[in-house]
């Protein structure tokens, strides 16, 4: 059993993003030392989804329950052995390992909200205990169960005045009146990946595609018309493949532009939300994350439309920060403390989430 008394952690998170970018392992030490959380990236790993993993995931959200628990089963088996190789590869000693899992479905509005990984796979696999099932003890409080990385831009990045994270959805989180505020703005590249690969290519390169096309004003304004956007600023909402499939995507097929036109446009559409989203507020520092970082041209949309200032950080940082925070997600549920925010999901109270399989 671990001690939670002691006030240093190692601990391995893992991340799966919408955009099926790969499977993110970091292995993260926390130190808790007059009252201030710190800690450190030790090692990082991302290993792509081969083509069959991104077609099998692509599939769970119309398959018979059978196959949908079989590949849960097997999909957590698969993050143990990948977990298992990272460890060897770094010769790490873990504490426990954070999973946040790949997320099949998230309708909150029906108190749904599904990550597939069996916990109890991982942990066999790794001989070690794990933490997981972040998001479903926030539904059942009648919350969004997203997004969950604030309450570590709370105690670990608390420098910043803001926290922007540009990775399959836009998310922001800040501090206001003495609570923390975040919510999901946009897609990102969950839309542009997809995009880009319509050309062979994973993604758009330092937005090289997007900085030779054209801006169709009519999709622009389409888009920004959508009536997620409508809703309250700064209230508890968040953002799932499914809001994408029914909302952004029959626009982008009803406009039939060439790819790098779409994906211009797109990097417009993400830059004017984000810049909406932060219309008002006081200036400030914002630390970008995410892979949408490496697209130059996004990035330059974004900063023509704000005044605050980008602030990129370290390249591990950047690309590792959600399995880090995941990882500290899994420290303060083994200290039974609260790691999700009733003020940024809407749920009834404050929670400590996460299944532990021991």
């Amino acid at each position: 059993m671990i001690n939670l008394e002691r006030a240093t952690y190692n601990v391995i998170g893992l991340m799966s993003g919408t955009s099926l970018d790969g499977l993110d392992m970091a292995f993260c030490r926390f130190t808790f030392e007059n009252d201030q959380w710190n800690f450190e990236i030790k090692a990082a790993q991302t290993i792509a989804y081969s083509e069959q993993w991104k077609k099998t995931f692509l599939s769970l959200e119309s398959c018979n329950a059978l196959f949908f628990q079989q590949i849960n089963v097997d999909y957590g088996h698969y993050l143990g052995c990948m977990v298992s190789d990272f460890i060897i590869k770094n010769d790490i000693k873990a504490d426990f390992i954070a999973s946040h899992g790949h997320t099949i479905f998230h309708q909150p509005g029906k108190k749904l909200s599904v990550q597939i990984g069996s916990g109890s796979a991982v942990s066999a696999k790794c001989n070690l205990p794990v933490v997981c099932d972040f998001r479903t003890t926030d539904v059942a409080l009648g919350g969004q169960g997203a997004p969950l990385v604030p309450i570590g831009d709370k105690l670990l990045f608390s420098d910043y005045d803001f926290c922007l994270n540009l990775g399959g959805f836009a998310n922001v989180s800040y501090h206001f009146n003495g609570q923390r505020i975040a919510y999901d703005i946009c897609p990102v590249n969950i839309v542009m990946n997809a995009i880009a690969e319509k050309t062979g290519n994973p993604f758009d390169d330092g937005g090289n595609m997007a900085r030779e096309g054209l801006l169709s004003g009519y999709l622009l304004n389409e888009l920004n018309q959508i009536g997620f956007y409508k809703m309250i600023p700064d209230s508890p909402k968040s953002l799932g493949k499914e809001w994408v499939l029914k909302n952004v995507s029959p626009l982008l097929e009803l406009y039939e532009l060439a790819d790098n036109d779409m994906l211009r446009t797109f990097c417009e559409h993400i830059a004017f939300q984000i810049a909406k989203s932060l219309k008002n507020k006081p200036k400030g520092k914002i630390l970008v994350t995410g892979g949408g970082v490496y697209n130059s041209f996004l990035m330059e949309c974004i900063q023509k439309q704000t005044e605050h200032q980008l602030i990129i950080p370290d390249n591990k940082t950047v690309e590792y920060k959600e399995a880090l925070i995941f990882a500290f997600l899994g420290v303060l549920r083994m200290r039974n403390e609260v790691n999700c925010l009733k003020s940024v999901t809407g749920a009834m109270r404050d929670s400590c989430g996460g299944a532990v399989y021991l």
